[in-house]
């Protein structure tokens, strides 16, 4: 997850000439709500485009902007939104600047067709992600080993990406929650009448509570917080500060609700991620172990063969390299 600094946190929007307006606003309107009910700025946004002209949406609005991409902002976040069909930007100049911005520790993030972007700048891999189902074909003929979730957002350490419409809004929660607590990043929801927060994995609320069987807040907000960092990991007390309990609280409703310990279901929600990713993609098992929290092979071999009773290369048609 991108970390909050001192405020303003500062934030970058990359718009592509025919970008979604609905997923631009859904991704900008919560950080003006948020420096707006905090009273001061919390976030620092800038608009810029390819060219420095002003950006045209697709339904043909336009949106004024500051500066054109290349110049040497200091950002901590850049969104790149993009719609239409973004695989056919092939502009050396933006995919050249984004690759600075990465090598300088700047997180970046795509939005509807905004991962395109991202993917054909070389800056997804490894990591998971997920797209717009428009432009899910358009990724998998840049690169078909991509780690693409069909999900409303994926948070990979320094990377996120969205598929857009109103899905924005459920990732600017988790960010808002993130940098600011959960009460005040339900404050910003309450400002958009977004009542029902969506976890990130799934379309809605309802699948987490089915899948788990439990209704639980906190511990909802827990597993929402463990899907986003499933990379790198969060402990205990981590967790427990972004669900608004104790750390022996949420222990105990995790013991009570789904029978084991927080930090075991967030080890098991890790190892289920890495086993999905050896079956359905091909990537080396020790990327798998990194994308999914690991800190080497070793452990993740042993994690796994306790949870399965298999070796991870045993779950490859072919049988790879072992870890």
């Amino acid at each position: 997850m991108v970390k909050s600094h001192v405020s303003p946190f500062r934030i970058g929007f990359l718009l592509i000439d025919g970008f979604a307006l609905m997923s631009y606003s859904a991704a900008l309107e919560p950080l003006r709500a948020a420096n707006l009910l905090a009273g001061r700025t919390l976030y620092d946004i800038r608009h810029m485009s390819a060219s420095g002209a002003p950006a045209v949406s697709s339904s043909g609005a336009i949106v004024e902007t500051t500066a054109r991409c290349g110049r040497d902002f200091d950002f901590d976040l850049l969104l790149v939104v993009a719609g239409g069909d973004p695989a056919s930007v092939h502009d050396a100049k933006v995919f050249q600047w984004l690759r600075q911005l990465a090598r300088r520790g700047v997180a970046l993030g795509g939005v509807s067709g905004g991962p395109v972007i991202l993917t054909a700048a070389g800056l997804m891999d490894g990591r998971r992600m997920t797209v717009h189902w428009e432009h899910a074909a358009a990724l998998g003929e840049i690169s078909p080993s991509l780690m693409v979730q069909r999900s409303l957002y994926v948070i990979d350490r320094d990377r996120m990406t969205c598929a857009g419409g109103t899905a924005p809004l459920d990732m600017m929660h988790a960010v808002l929650t993130e940098h600011h607590g959960p009460a005040f990043a339900r404050q910003v929801s309450d400002w958009f009448m977004h009542t029902e927060i969506r976890p990130s994995a799934g379309p809605q609320r309802a699948g987490l509570v089915e899948r788990y069987g439990t209704t639980n807040g906190a511990v909802i907000q827990a597993i929402e917080v463990m899907e986003n960092h499933i990379a790198d990991p969060l402990d205990l007390g981590q967790l427990a500060g972004l669900a608004g309990l104790g750390p022996r609280q949420l222990n105990r409703l995790f013991s009570e609700k789904l029978g084991q310990s927080t930090m075991g279901f967030y080890r098991n929600l890790r190892l289920e991620k890495a086993r999905n990713l050896i079956v359905q993609t091909s990537l080396a098992l020790t990327e798998i172990a990194l994308a999914t929290g690991f800190a080497s092979s070793a452990h993740f071999a042993k994690s796994f063969r306790d949870r399965y009773q298999a070796a991870p290369s045993s779950l490859r048609p072919t049988s790879a390299a072992p870890v």
